[in-house]
């Protein structure tokens, strides 16, 4: 492992630097994230893709020796989300999970972002609602050369209408990693619909990080 080798338990903000490593952002969306995810790379490269990769782990992996590091990796990403919002901001939110890959329906269905929203803070109980569900499973984006785009995932997204009341104060879209930041702007998308006033943010467990590229920073035929 890395010298990441301690998964952070604090909060930090997409800016000007890092924003433009998640294509479909904007200057005023407001996205926080606690660690760096590095795709391609196993679960010794860091702390962070330790805990992603194991809880990302599907569901027909359960009832082997390895799920349990699943139930780790919920535990741990919720402990660092309780140590990096305050009460006040948590009496605020409305927790909003981004909808898995598989609809809800499907036997692969993941409920580890709801379970870790749960394990946050049991008592008193967070504001979380499974406001947007997804209509028919699709193939996990991190396994498909052309990845949607927001409106092509909005289009397979409805909203909960028996979840809307009462009115959030701020909406808080959950994931587990933000990648191009698309289903993020789907999510907001839908949700503009029935809460047009309404602040929307995005919380992540990691952001993907572009991967490091080695190279020679003095061309071989520059003479010095």
């Amino acid at each position: 492992m890395t010298s990441n080798d301690i998964f952070p338990q604090r909060l930090t903000r997409i800016d000007d630097l890092t924003r433009s490593d998640h294509f479909y952002l904007d200057d005023e969306d407001v996205c926080l994230f606690i660690g760096e995810y590095t795709a391609r790379q196993g679960f010794s490269f860091s702390a962070t893709n330790q805990l992603i990769l194991n809880f990302k782990k599907t569901r027909d992996r359960r009832g082997t020796p390895q799920w349990k590091y699943k139930g780790q990796a919920i535990r741990q990403a919720a402990t660092a989300l309780r140590q990096s919002l305050s009460d006040e901001n948590l009496a605020r939110l409305t927790f909003v999970p981004i909808p898995p890959s598989k609809a809800k329906t499907d036997p692969l269905y993941d409920d580890r972002l709801v379970k870790t929203l749960h394990a946050i803070r049991p008592n008193p109980p967070l504001d979380i609602r499974e406001l947007i569900v997804q209509k028919v499973s699709t193939a996990a984006v991190h396994s498909v050369e052309d990845r949607p785009s927001p409106d092509a995932i909005a289009a397979n997204y409805e909203i909960d209408v028996s979840l809307i009341a009462p009115p959030p104060q701020v909406i808080c879209l959950f994931d587990d990693v933000l990648t191009t930041g698309a289903h993020f702007k789907a999510c907001e998308k839908v949700l503009r619909q029935t809460y047009p006033q309404v602040p929307i943010i995005g919380i992540f467990i990691a952001r993907r990080a572009p991967e490091a590229v080695d190279f020679d920073p003095i061309p071989p035929d520059v003479d010095f």
